[in-house]
């Protein structure tokens, strides 16, 4: 599973030292896609008319491919997407879909020590690529918000990005063509053909939460735009989610903090093993003069990954230029660190404790549609690439990708028209349908020739066997039990 530096140890923790923990990611989350180059000159300079051109993203290579992955990783708008939901025989009923994104194409989190900035505008600029035909639409729409109920510190954010030069962590407008398609993608299927909103749709049929960063604000509202057109803004109440995990009032789990400190330790240990690692990381510190210590803490993934999705050209210095070499050698890393850390299950365990108060949200909502409530009908939980990355592996859907910028993780409920009391469900990630990847259902899709999977088989999951290998019963006591 690849991964980027998007996922900073910390940075969107948003209450004290104690609460930071809570979100405090693996060193695994830093040691992320590798991003290619071309090959550095042999005076080391950076030529003015340098430029990377990306191969075409067509089909996937038999084998590992880091410029295909950093490809998949960007999520560059071009072509139109496949899609599997909204899929079920003709005579099952949609009655409820919950997405959970990850935010849009962003701005670098951190600089690299010593080089300029990436040059990348933040200015929304319809004739500029990529772009969507509603695009000037949704620019005017937004500007109309003042309206909308926007909870806590999120009303004080700007409904969309406009800097001519981006700020740290910025939504582009990449990021925001992205949502734009996908809210498209799911009006189609959600509206136009399975009617889950009437057109007077009432604010209680809708329940949007966000992260207190602009980009997850943003990307929310571009979504949102495209999926209901000129939305009434007086039906738009916008939650605000301070924890990056959706914890809400069930973020005290100390075993949780436990799990992520092993798996940390875990990766710090197989990190100093890698000597080859170590010298790449002396080789980068030098080309940009700087102590190795501080170009790791400086997360130079992050900010190089913007270079690459933006088709910018790498920063280089008199001492030469950050490599494909450097790179190959941290992806080789990651993807032993990948494997050594599906064996130990450090992160799994993390996973499933960080998720449970998500997830059981989650089921009680699914729960209480399929006993007859008309409420929360569609549900936008706008988040980051912390938060699916532990959804999927809690739910064991192993072989996913790690979440690219603006993936999306969607549960279907589905209701049986020829036993209207049996509800079913569909899990989605990125249009691909991965329900029967789940730990709860990989047995049931063997034994069944139904085409999705019970709603029970969910609700059993999160409300008991997420704890069994705990030893537990309860999320209260899994949290609390000492480690086994």
């Amino acid at each position: 599973m690849a991964t980027c530096a998007a996922a900073s140890q910390a940075v969107w923790s948003y209450k004290g030292k104690q609460q930071w923990k809570l979100v405090l990611l693996p060193v695994f989350l830093i040691l992320v896609h590798l991003i290619p180059v071309n090959p550095v000159r042999e005076d080391g300079l950076n030529p003015k008319s340098r430029k990377r051109i990306m191969p075409d993203l067509l089909t996937e290579p038999p084998a590992i491919d880091p410029v295909y992955e950093a490809q998949v990783y960007c999520n560059v708008p071009s072509i139109a997407e496949r899609s599997m939901e909204g899929h079920a025989p003709h005579y099952f009923k949609l009655v409820s879909v919950q997405v959970l994104i990850r935010h849009g194409d962003r701005y670098p989190l951190y600089a690299i020590p010593k080089t300029k900035r990436p040059d990348i505008d933040c200015m929304l600029v319809p004739s500029r690529k990529p772009s969507h035909p509603q695009l000037e639409a949704f620019i005017k729409h937004m500007s109309k918000g003042s309206a909308a109920q926007m909870d806590g510190s999120l009303s004080s954010l700007p409904h969309f990005p406009s800097h001519s030069l981006c700020e740290m962590g910025e939504l582009t407008q990449t990021g925001v063509v992205q949502h734009l398609r996908n809210g498209q993608l799911l009006r189609e299927i959600y509206i136009n053909k399975h009617k889950l909103l009437p057109s007077d749709w009432t604010a209680k049929q809708l329940y949007l939460e966000t992260t207190g960063k602009s980009r997850t604000l943003q990307s929310a509202l571009a979504l949102l735009y495209t999926f209901l057109p000129d939305f009434d803004w007086k039906k738009i109440n916008m939650r605000h989610q301070w924890s990056t995990i959706f914890c809400s009032g069930s973020c005290d789990c100390p075993m949780r903090n436990h799990y992520l400190e092993e798996e940390q330790r875990r990766q710090y240990s197989l990190r100093v093993k890698n000597s080859n690692l170590e010298k790449v990381y002396v080789d980068m510190a030098k080309i940009v003069g700087i102590p190795t210590r501080q170009l790791r803490a400086s997360n130079p993934i992050d900010s190089l990954l913007c270079y690459f999705c933006h088709n910018v050209s790498f920063p280089c210095t008199k001492a030469g230029c950050i490599g494909m070499e450097h790179f190959k050698v941290i992806k080789r890393h990651q993807l032993e660190d990948e494997r050594e850390r599906q064996e130990k299950k450090l992160y799994f365990l993390y996973a499933l404790l960080a998720t449970h108060p998500l997830l059981n949200q989650t089921v009680n909502r699914l729960q209480r549609i399929a006993e007859g409530k008309k409420e929360e009908m569609f549900v936008l939980y706008s988040a980051h690439d912390v938060t699916l990355s532990p959804v999927l592996s809690a739910l064991g859907i192993t072989e996913a990708r790690f979440p690219r910028f603006a993936a999306r993780l969607v549960f279907e409920l589905w209701q049986d028209g020829k036993r209207p009391k049996e509800h079913f469900i569909r899990i989605l990630y990125n249009g691909a349908d991965v329900t029967f990847q789940t730990s709860f259902c990989k047995d049931h899709y063997k034994r069944s020739s139904k085409p999705m999977c019970p709603l029970e088989k969910l609700v059993n999951f999160v409300k008991r066997d997420m704890f069994l290998i705990f030893n537990s019963t309860s999320y209260y006591d899994a949290c609390h039990r000492r480690a086994l």
